[in-house]
């Protein structure tokens, strides 16, 4: 057994199949995030073996990341290439130890953490989360080495904090691709807010959403299982607004 293998298995770490969430210790009765019981968990490593995280091309610079099958409620988190260095935004939910390694993880919001502990032990990633999220019970036995409130960029990713469906909330632009993950779900061709969070707060701070995007020059939109045109995706996302 190597190094990496040791430092790994040091920590039980359970994934839920119904949502999944990651639970790091010892097995709770419930999933802490979607509420199912113990009988739908799986041990990390068995997850490892079912679960291969699949990488899908989306421009010479960006891929989406998906476990195939489908690990219950799990979305997307996406792999920037850049002259600087390697990015996720957000992260999958199976952990997979032959994925190409990233310098950093950046969280678009607290809730899905997905397997970042395991990834960060074994490639020494950055985990960045915004101050507000990262104070949450559901956060705390991962480990965020960057708490940060403020916009700011990295290796030419810009982040704008947000707000609303998590008081945290963070959207990631590079160059022409917006990642907005799960702030906002595709339903056919509309548009629908997501559910979870202060509604007022998500309806008022999806018009900041609408001044960056307006501002920015942008081609490509990631959300949370979706990539879509980033035209075709403003027009829903005012139509949404306007509703």
């Amino acid at each position: 057994m190597n190094n990496q293998t040791q430092n790994l298995e040091q920590m039980p770490q359970w994934v839920c199949l119904e949502c999944g969430y990651n639970m790091i210790g010892e097995m709770p009765d419930v999933c802490p995030f979607c509420g199912a019981s113990h009988d739908k968990f799986m041990p990390w490593d068995e997850a490892e073996q079912k679960y291969r995280v699949t990488a899908h091309d989306i421009n010479n610079d960006v891929s989406q990341l998906l476990s195939v099958p489908k690990l219950g409620l799990e979305h997307a988190a996406y792999r920037i290439e850049t002259d600087a260095g390697n990015v996720w935004i957000d992260s999958p939910s199976a952990f997979n130890r032959d994925l190409k390694p990233v310098n950093a993880i950046l969280f678009t919001h607290h809730h899905f953490m997905g397997a970042s502990n395991q990834y960060r032990r074994l490639w020494g990633s950055q985990v960045w989360l915004h101050e507000m999220d990262a104070k949450h019970p559901l956060v705390a036995s991962f480990d965020v080495d960057k708490r940060f409130n403020d916009d700011f960029n990295l290796y030419g990713i810009d982040a704008y904090h947000i707000g609303g469906h998590t008081p945290g909330f963070t959207l990631y632009i590079y160059r022409d691709v917006l990642f907005i993950c799960d702030y906002v779900f595709l339903d056919k061709s509309a548009l629908s807010f997501n559910p979870y969070g202060s509604q007022p707060e998500t309806l008022r701070q999806v018009q900041r959403i609408h001044e960056i995007v307006k501002s920015r020059y942008l081609v490509t939109v990631c959300g949370y299982n979706y990539v879509m045109n980033f035209e075709d995706w403003l027009v829903a996302l005012e139509n949404l607004i306007r509703n």
